[in-house]
């Protein structure tokens, strides 16, 4: 390996290894400053509101998004902007949260008189704790690094990490204090992956009416060969009166008959060579459930029938898929 590559892994090693321990000197210094703070923003019957400028500032937009995600109602508020106008939006009932390296930037202590002369809450995250910001907050959060990761010492690197770090600490305290379930995430991420597998139902995949394969007890084989065709989900449901389900029949109990019977095969009932009592699920059940079950019993589709036996739909392995449910 030349001596560049070797340069440039020395100095992310180097890199990983100031800020890794940055977060780790967190640890210690965690007090009763950061109970009060979750205490601050628990008890608080307006949102949180986020602030900062520059890099605090890209981090605080991070903050922010993750208490929203896990049950705090919170917003970033730029701070330059707040000055302008934008302060219409903090109401006394919210908590701010205002984070500053040195505690002393003046977009942010410019705030200082209005959060004050309107009794918001404020909850500082500094590396100085004699910091202006600091002394005049109501919880301060001790972000202070030993060293930036930059070999300048002026990049932002370890304390914005050390910060993230901090921020997520806080949101997490901030879910379980809470008792934010797996349910409460998904209906705050209907779209992503967990949401789909906590929402969607069986009734909401299956195919039914027209494009449900149906074949009458009675029928042919060959019959039930053809709806299975058509309908191509690699199965149909043999019925009796009223649309009971009696069993079923897939491509591969074709295949078995055709070996076994030969051209026979074809002369025979639908009820001669269904499977009984095939595997089912409620239409109620998740999608995710029904995947589950089939991935258990290694086969492709389930039969919804009603209370009473009737066949109302069948759920494919295809369709579970499509829909992001894994």
């Amino acid at each position: 390996m030349d001596d560049c590559k070797m340069d440039a892994l020395e100095i992310a090693r180097r890199v990983l290894r100031i800020e890794a321990d940055a977060v780790l000197a967190l640890i210690d210094r965690l007090d009763s400053n950061f109970a009060r703070a979750v205490d601050l923003v628990f008890n608080a019957k307006g949102r949180v509101v986020i602030t900062g400028m520059g890099k605090s500032g890209l981090v605080g937009k991070k903050i922010s998004a993750t208490l929203a995600s896990t049950g705090t109602p919170a917003f970033f508020l730029h701070p330059a902007e707040a000055s302008h106008g934008d302060l219409g939006m903090v109401t006394a009932q919210d908590v701010v949260i205002a984070i500053s390296s040195s505690g002393e930037t003046n977009e942010l202590t410019d705030l200082i008189p209005f959060l004050k002369r309107f009794s918001v809450t404020i909850i500082s995250m500094t590396g100085n704790p004699d910091s202006t910001l600091a002394k005049t907050s109501n919880a301060h959060l001790d972000i202070s690094v030993k060293e930036e990761a930059c070999p300048l010492g002026i990049t932002p690197t370890a304390s914005t990490t050390a910060t993230l770090a901090m921020g997520d600490a806080l949101a997490v305290a901030l879910l379980v204090r809470r008792g934010f379930r797996q349910e409460d995430f998904a209906t705050l991420h209907p779209g992503g992956s967990l949401g789909k597998k906590l929402f969607v139902r069986v009734k909401d995949l299956m195919h039914v009416g027209g494009a449900l394969p149906v074949t009458p007890a009675g029928t042919p084989v060959m019959d039930a060969v053809m709806e299975i065709s058509s309908k191509r989900l690699g199965i149909t449901v043999v019925t009796g009166a009223g649309q009971k389900m009696l069993g079923i029949i897939t491509d591969g109990d074709v295949r078995r008959g055709i070996q076994k019977y030969g051209k026979d095969f074809f002369e025979m009932k639908a009820e001669e060579v269904m499977t009984k009592s095939p595997r089912t699920i409620c239409e109620d059940e998740l999608a995710a459930t029904a995947l589950s079950q089939m991935q258990k019993h290694s086969i492709t589709s389930l039969v919804v029938p009603d209370s009473e036996g009737v066949v109302t739909g069948i759920i494919h392995l295809h369709d579970i898929l499509k829909e992001g449910i894994v």
